[in-house]
């Protein structure tokens, strides 16, 4: 093994000479030198391990609201980074030169969990990000990273599928302060055709995060004309957010682009994701944004029970801040859910990359 490889213990032997990942559902099978479908984990000396603990794509600090969590230190900057590869094959996916990469060169940049943690310290980030590719399928990495955080009152967020095998999702999550999952549609027939993956393994994660963890959670939905926009899947989506999660749970709809193997379908349009909030809200969802398109309206918070505007957003940036010190509105005191600070974070849309090894 190479510094950058490490043994994991989520697999088991099988009798004809294999051995099976059991991080996820997708269960890769490998003989002796091959790699699962997240090209990260590998069959070596009959053991699954991570090929690339202690390297990455890049570091950047992003405002928090880009990963999108709108009720998380608004304001503040992350320490965001990212690995290669990926546990989906997502035919839309908009970090495919990531996600997708084969490229070893892409992991250009490389770091230690406590160099991680200190170099966020030193910046002045509120939290570290495990983002830009999934980090389940670098989850020894990324617990070890988020334990060096905790010794630096620094919280951790991770931005994922969610795509997990249960006793792996229970490590993962213990370590995270906060997470974006992806609710990338709500058939099964999209997750099979277009992320090969399934539905119920995600939705089975989201009860786990909201019944069995402290976890603070957004969900973000990509919606794509014509194949997970339609009324009805949205209000049956909405239904079972409010019903099995409850109100609290923030939604984003997000705006597609044209993008790796879905180069024939047209964007989003505004309006979509307007519709889309507005469903949302009309089966009780308390929090519903749009993103990845210029609308103030949809991008702000409002108290769900005086209407009053408490988080303005104009894209990444604040405007207005209507909460108390801990986190209630100003005009009639009802509490926002999330986590807040006493004052909002000034970080602004400003994205700075960061450079860790020589």
């Amino acid at each position: 093994m190479d510094k950058y490889t490490i043994a994991t213990k989520y697999w088991h032997k099988l009798d004809d000479n294999r051995v099976q990942c059991d991080l996820c559902p997708r269960f890769c099978k490998l003989k002796s030198g091959q790699r699962g479908l997240c090209f990260v984990r590998a069959n070596e000396n009959d053991q699954i391990v991570l090929t690339t603990y202690g390297r990455s794509s890049g570091f950047c600090i992003d405002p928090i609201e880009k990963k999108p969590l709108n009720h998380f230190l608004p304001g503040t900057p992350v320490f965001s980074f990212g690995t290669a590869g990926c546990n989906l094959a997502c035919r839309f996916c908009q970090n495919w030169d990531i996600s997708k990469s084969r490229e070893i060169d892409t992991l250009a940049d490389e770091a230690s969990p406590e160099k991680i943690a200190e170099t966020a310290s030193i910046l002045g980030c509120r939290s570290v990000a495990f983002t830009y590719n999934d980090p389940v399928i670098f989850l020894e990495y990324a617990v070890d990273v988020a334990a060096a955080c905790r010794e630096k009152g620094i919280k951790t967020v991770a931005v994922t599928a969610g795509y997990i095998c249960d006793k792996p999702r229970v490590e993962f999550y213990n370590a995270m302060d906060a997470a974006n999952v992806d609710l990338k549609a709500f058939t099964e027939d999209f997750y099979y055709r277009l992320t090969g993956g399934h539905l119920q393994a995600v939705l089975d994660g989201l009860l786990y995060l909201k019944h069995e963890t402290d976890v603070w959670f957004e969900l973000t939905t990509l919606l794509i004309p014509g194949k997970n926009d339609s009324d009805s899947e949205l209000q049956k989506m909405t239904r079972w957010v409010v019903e099995s999660l409850g109100p609290d749970v923030p939604m984003h709809f997000t705006a597609f682009h044209p993008d790796w193997k879905m180069m024939d379908i047209p964007s989003t349009p505004s309006l979509t994701l307007t519709r889309a909030r507005n469903i949302a809200m009309e089966n009780g969802v308390r929090y519903a944004y749009t993103g990845n398109v210029h609308d103030k309206t949809g991008e702000s918070t409002y108290c769900h029970q005086c209407g009053d505007i408490l988080i303005g957003r104009d894209w990444y940036e604040l405007s207005d801040w209507n909460l108390d010190g801990n986190g209630c509105c100003l005009k009639c005191g009802t509490p926002l859910a999330g986590r807040f600070e006493a004052k909002a974070g000034k970080w602004g849309s400003r994205r700075q990359p960061v450079r860790l090894s020589a």
